[in-house]
């Protein structure tokens, strides 16, 4: 019976520790919480944007988005989730930019000069929405037809 008494007194020993470890290991909410800064962003459109992209200042990484919606204006509210021990002055303006003609899209920062910061829940002021790559294409392409079409009438008068 000794033995036995052993045996479960190691077993309940045991499946305690499981559970302590366990419930460490599950409690990622709340220890994440004060691992970050959210705030908010709204932006008149954010082409393809999205959750998990990077948030970044000065081309280093600080934070990502984690949440996209829809406001009742029908603009983009972007929630972006900061690194601890990041201060963003209040008068930060935010921007969307593009990684290279065809990457990926990020967030980044060119901080102001106000001596107080961002705190979670608040909103930039001061958002540039995405550029649309397609539509200065089409700028570039129907710029360069319309010259095109003015030299060859230069050219044909030339001729003439």
């Amino acid at each position: 019976m000794n033995e036995d008494v052993k045996a479960i007194t190691m077993g309940l020993f045991t499946l305690a520790v499981l559970v302590l470890v366990g419930s460490f290991s599950f409690r990622t909410d709340k220890v994440n919480a004060a691992d970050h800064t959210e705030v908010m962003a709204t932006f008149g459109k954010i082409n393809g944007l999205s959750v998990g992209d990077e948030v970044r200042m000065s081309g280093i990484k600080i934070g990502e988005v984690s949440k996209v919606t829809l406001t009742d204006k029908y603009q983009a509210r972007v929630r972006l989730k900061l690194d601890t021990g990041i201060q963003i002055p209040t008068d930060t303006a935010v921007a969307i930019h593009t990684e290279s003609i065809f990457g990926s899209k990020y967030v980044t920062f060119s901080p102001g000069a106000e001596e107080e910061y961002m705190e979670t829940g608040d909103t930039f002021d001061f958002a540039q929405s995405s550029v649309d790559v397609q539509e200065i294409m089409d700028l570039i392409i129907g710029q360069a037809k319309a010259n095109r079409d003015k030299i060859q009438k230069q050219l044909e008068a030339l001729k003439k």
